[in-house]
């Protein structure tokens, strides 16, 4: 049986996917191959250059314990004036993010991944789905997480390449083609439980994001689950984390480890219809946690 992990997008959210990645190793699943989008892209390319065991996921954990915003978002008002009338391609510089993928990731080129790694991205022109298996393993991420207006597009190869997500997010299509006969699917999830609609144009386009995520996950899955095994690990609920929230990583991965234990513990996996683990939903009246940033 060939098994493929999929790490979807969700920004900060991405902390979760470790939490799951934790549960999985040690109830002894293991990837063939990794497809990786936005946030998922940084964490698969983390475990394709490293290989998969408790010592690569715990050391992953350590990396999120330690992101802050100004890691992936830095605040630069005179950037931001500029970007609003048309002077920058995006909101944020994407100096600190490459610093970041560059600092953590030990391979240069994505066919000496240790695990078969694929990064799902989005050509900007046409705006068809860009699969990248080889080549420049920094410039890969960092087109894969370039979301639309929040960073500037990346020239790889003679094109312009953005986020995945605005394609093909959650990548299972593209794992059931490269021959994975079970697809392990990593989702980021979506904050269900805030206090209220998010404040700032990043905060709303990030909830955005993760909504339209959730919602295209749900469809394919349903549209791919006679094609192989598909196995959707179920996100976090309630949930009151802003995408764009970085503080909160250790208990996000921490209650995902928890989580994703139990229910595997407890067979749902072997459960059909595995799209209704993410239905759209809300939480009005729920306490959150923690508490969405501007």
């Amino acid at each position: 049986m060939t098994t493929a992990f999929v790490l979807s997008g969700g920004g900060s959210l991405g902390a979760v996917q470790v939490g799951m990645l934790a549960a999985l190793e040690t109830r002894g699943f293991r990837p063939d191959l990794l497809v990786g989008t936005s946030v998922g892209a940084l964490n698969s390319a983390y475990l394709g250059a490293n290989g998969y065991d408790a010592t690569t996921v715990n050391r992953l954990a350590a990396i999120w314990r330690k992101l802050r915003r100004a890691d992936v978002f830095p605040i630069d008002p005179l950037r931001q004036t500029m970007a609003a009338v048309g002077r920058r391609r995006s909101l944020f510089s994407r100096r600190p993010l490459r610093r970041l993928v560059e600092s953590n990731l030990s391979i240069t080129d994505l066919e000496s991944a240790r695990i078969p790694l694929y990064i799902v991205t989005t050509d900007v022109m046409t705006g068809a789905e860009v699969l990248l298996s080889s080549g420049d393993a920094v410039s890969a991420v960092l087109a894969s997480a370039a979301i639309p207006a929040v960073f500037a597009p990346v020239e790889r190869e003679g094109r312009v390449l953005m986020d995945g997500g605005v394609a093909n997010n959650a990548g299972v299509s593209h794992a059931i083609a490269l021959g994975a006969d079970r697809v392990v699917v990593l989702p980021a999830g979506f904050s269900c439980a805030l206090l209220a609609p998010p404040t700032t144009p990043l905060a709303a386009a990030m909830h955005a994001l993760t909504l339209l995520i959730e919602q295209r996950l749900i469809v394919e899955v349903a549209h791919l689950a006679d094609r192989a095994d598909i196995i959707v690990l179920p996100p976090l609920c309630p949930l009151s984390v802003s995408p764009v929230d970085f503080r909160s990583a250790d208990n996000l991965m921490a209650r995902a480890h928890d989580t994703s234990g139990e229910w595997l513990d407890d067979g749902n996996h072997l459960l059909p219809h595995a799209e209704r683990f993410l239905s759209l939903h809300g939480h009005r009246w729920a306490q959150p946690t923690y508490q969405e940033i501007a």
